[in-house]
């Protein structure tokens, strides 16, 4: 019996040893910190809290991660954003009724803002409607995201005709800043 006991402690920590954990800080509208995680917590440092609270005080459901390339909402390579390592930090919380995504690097610098446009019509500024329409004839808009950079703002948008896809990043006067074939 002391032996079979043995065997069930022994595979429960080797299990625990090769599981894969994640951690996360999420912070509530009040501003204090919790963590969720199997491993030692997971801490922002304050510099870059402060830049974000700063940058978006009304923010709440606050869940900050380290960044991640397999978890990022856009096309990075559009954007032309600095380039991110697991030692930069992602944000994601809801303002205004809205999912949104923030990244800043490990020095506290802000690199970019995101959230998801869901009404095409009244979502997107009327001359990126309009720029759709006149240069993608066919093309319906698949996904759309506000995109927010150092001093620009622009969309994101996924079309579909068909089998035949596109990305474009186009500003809100209709000018369309990159595209490519998806």
């Amino acid at each position: 019996m002391k032996q079979l006991i043995v065997t069930v402690i022994a595979a429960t920590s080797l299990l625990a040893c090769s599981t894969r954990h994640t951690s996360k800080t999420t912070m509530n509208t009040s501003g204090s910190e919790t963590s969720t995680s199997s491993q030692a917590a997971f801490m922002v440092p304050s510099n870059i809290q402060t830049s974000f609270t700063t940058q978006y005080p009304q923010a709440t459901s606050v869940t900050w991660t380290p960044y991640d390339v397999t978890v990022v909402p856009i096309d990075w390579d559009l954007t032309d954003w600095a380039v991110l390592s697991p030692k930069d930090y992602s944000v994601s919380y809801t303002m205004n009724g809205n999912k949104y995504y923030s990244w800043y690097d490990a020095n506290g610098n802000w690199i970019g803002t995101t959230y998801d446009i869901t009404d095409y019509n009244n979502g997107l500024p009327a001359a990126v409607n309009q720029a759709v329409a006149s240069n993608f004839t066919g093309y319906t808009i698949d996904k759309a995201e506000q995109v927010s950079w150092k001093d620009q703002t622009a969309y994101e948008l996924k079309l579909k005709n068909g089998d035949n896809k596109k990305k474009l990043l186009i500003d809100a006067n209709g000018n369309i800043i990159k595209q490519k074939d998806k």
